[in-house]
């Protein structure tokens, strides 16, 4: 079904139709019913580090801790754990992390062999290094591409991406190379891009989403900044959102059938609130995983290189090794006992998800009464 009919069947016009600024957990009922009744659970999704280089330096970044070291996930050692995760049951992985993914010259390759392992591919990237030559061999093994786009002029552009201002038409020529390339063949892979809301180009979250539809791109998220706990960057800490709120109206006359603008507003008022929904982690460590360039596992994107949270390491293990191992278990404890989520980083990634699942654990009275 395409997007024109799935907007003319649930209303027109669609802002979050994939529910970026939500959750979709709970379409994995056999899973949860796994977690509920203490059975062995596998992550349902997972996020991998191809590299830990990069070619930006965004002002942002979160993993600006880890150095952007230049080292690269064995293609061989990947595929072989890659073959095992599909097996058992993983169902999706974003590569990403704490590099710039499309640098590994084996992405390609690695990708195709997610595909082939039966799990759904997805690539956040700042679409620099994606030259016609990978659209063409890769785009058709992947379910969606998120484009890392934060500002609408090359000059912003550079300024917040700490590179040159020629890198931002290349990322907006690459996009477009990448929406023909898709349309031509009549592949799935949705395409998109997404900019972190900035005092630097706040005023040009507008200009961008005009230039990503003008380009045929699917949508465009626009998200806040939160502070990583570990970060070396503190610039954006205390950036109050509430005077760009009213940016959403004026964003989302731009939605159509073909196109949506995502404004993550729940997202941002998550920001305002005072502690958690939640008052414990049940993601970590059930649901999802994190691998580093490096190869070691994670339970939580968070608190990487925090060795409560560190599983084992592929190059050394087999996943399921790992995921079944006595680190893990400990970290199980760890979470359930002593974890204080106030020290965790705010508006996290699996944050909507714990509060479906903290809903799960502590139901309502009266929730007969559906």
């Amino acid at each position: 079904m395409s997007r024109t009919q799935l907007s003319q069947n649930r209303g027109q016009p669609m802002s979050d139709e994939f529910k970026i600024d939500q959750h979709k957990i709970n379409y994995h009922v056999d899973r949860l019913h796994d977690w509920l009744h203490n059975k062995t659970v596998y992550p349902i999704y997972m996020e991998i580090a191809p590299t830990g280089a990069c070619n930006h330096r965004c002002t942002f970044c979160a993993v600006d801790y880890i150095g952007y070291k230049v080292v690269f996930l064995d293609k061989d050692i990947l595929k072989a754990r890659l073959t095992e995760m599909g097996r058992l049951g993983i169902k999706s992985i974003m590569y990403a992390g704490e590099g710039e993914p499309l640098l590994h010259k084996d992405l390609p390759e690695i990708i195709r062999h997610t595909r082939e392992s039966r799990i759904d591919v997805s690539i956040t990237t700042n679409a620099v290094p994606m030259a016609k030559k990978w659209v063409l061999s890769t785009l058709k093994d992947v379910t969606w591409i998120k484009a890392s786009i934060n500002a609408g002029t090359p000059e912003t552009y550079a300024e917040i991406h700490k590179t040159k201002k020629d890198d931002f038409s290349k990322a907006v020529s690459n996009l477009e190379t990448a929406v023909h390339f898709r349309n031509q063949k009549n592949l799935k892979c949705t395409i998109g891009a997404q900019m972190v809301l900035l005092p630097e180009n706040k005023r040009e979250a507008v200009p961008l989403a005009r230039t990503m539809k003008s380009i045929g791109c699917d949508y465009l998220v626009i998200k806040p900044y939160s502070q990583h706990k570990k970060s070396l960057t503190r610039t954006y800490k205390n950036f109050d959102y509430q005077g760009s709120l009213d940016l959403k109206d004026e964003l989302e006359e731009l939605n159509s059938p073909e196109f949506s603008v995502v404004f993550r507003e729940k997202t941002i008022l998550k920001l305002t609130e005072n502690g958690h929904y939640y008052q414990k982690c049940f993601s970590t460590p059930f649901f999802w995983a994190y691998i580093m360039a490096d190869g070691t596992v994670y339970g939580c994107s968070a608190y990487l290189l925090d060795d409560r949270f560190c599983y084992g390491n592929i190059i050394d293990n087999g996943f399921q090794e790992i995921w079944e191992g006595e680190k893990r278990l400990r970290n199980i404890d760890f979470v359930e006992e002593e974890l204080d989520i106030s020290n965790c980083r705010q508006n996290c990634r699996m944050d909507a998800v714990n509060r479906y699942l903290w809903d799960l654990k502590h139901p309502l009275e009266h929730v007969n009464f559906i």
